[in-house]
């Protein structure tokens, strides 16, 4: 179900995200704290590839990269960009072989999965011991959310993320937004977490629509600044978990 609603949405998913002002800048704010990473010559699993920015990217630094997504079109053009991409679900990672240096997941793959744990085993299977995983999910709580959909009176978007049972999407997709220590425990034995930080706390969510360029380039640089603080990277629209394989 997943795989066919982002089939749908894969011709405009660049445009409405990636080459976006918002989306450029969360992506950035990633990118600070992932690049240092991995190093030219690492095999990296891109999880959730999507159309192939993160992919390429790394590509571009060096990195032999396996990209992987629930959605035939996304994979269809992450490979007419040049990607080593396979339509495959986080769910099916049992079906992968190989030895990986590292791996990253960028905004919300996790968030669409009923059940992480196995997830959480297979990556320790494919994911050779010393190397990093960074996962990007979608936050729990996003101050910018609340605050917007209150302003506009619509209750329901304002708390969707503190439904216990996650929320649904226009297009269907049920996303669930596990907490930070969700996400440890459900790696724990085989990863320990690094640090995480905040990405979007002043970068609004890619819905806010009237801000112009200026001003998000102004939140992206405090957000560099305050945005890993303790508390205040617990407000952000997302969180990257940085992780070392034990």
């Amino acid at each position: 179900m997943t795989g066919l609603a982002f089939d749908r949405l894969a011709k405009q998913y660049d445009a409405l995200w990636t080459s976006s002002v918002i989306g450029k800048a969360q992506r950035d704010a990633v990118w600070r704290w992932i690049s240092p990473l991995f190093e030219p010559g690492d095999s990296i699993l891109d999880l959730g590839c999507g159309t192939g920015e993160d992919a390429r990217r790394l590509m571009k630094a060096g990195m032999d990269v396996c990209g992987i997504d629930a959605s035939a079109e996304m994979v269809r053009i992450a490979r007419e960009r040049g990607v080593n991409a396979r339509q495959l679900p986080l769910e099916n990672l049992h079906s992968l072989e190989g030895c990986y240096d590292g791996a990253v997941s960028n905004f919300g793959v996790f968030n669409c999965v009923d059940s992480l744990s196995p997830v959480g085993t297979e990556l320790g299977r494919l994911i050779r011991g010393g190397g990093c995983l960074a996962i990007c999910i979608i936050g729990s709580f996003c101050l910018w959310e609340t605050c917007y959909f209150l302003y506009r009176a619509q209750f329901r978007k304002a708390f969707r993320r503190w439904q216990p049972g996650g929320s649904s999407t226009s297009m269907g997709i049920s996303i669930r937004y596990p907490s930070v220590s969700k996400i440890c425990s459900t790696l724990q034995p085989h990863f320990r977490l690094m640090r995480w930080c905040g990405i979007g706390l002043f970068v609004p969510p890619s819905y806010v629509t009237g801000v112009s360029q200026a001003s998000i380039s102004r939140a992206a640089a405090a957000d560099s600044c305050v945005a890993h603080w303790p508390l205040l990277r617990a407000l952000s629209d997302h969180r990257l978990l940085l992780f070392t394989r034990v």
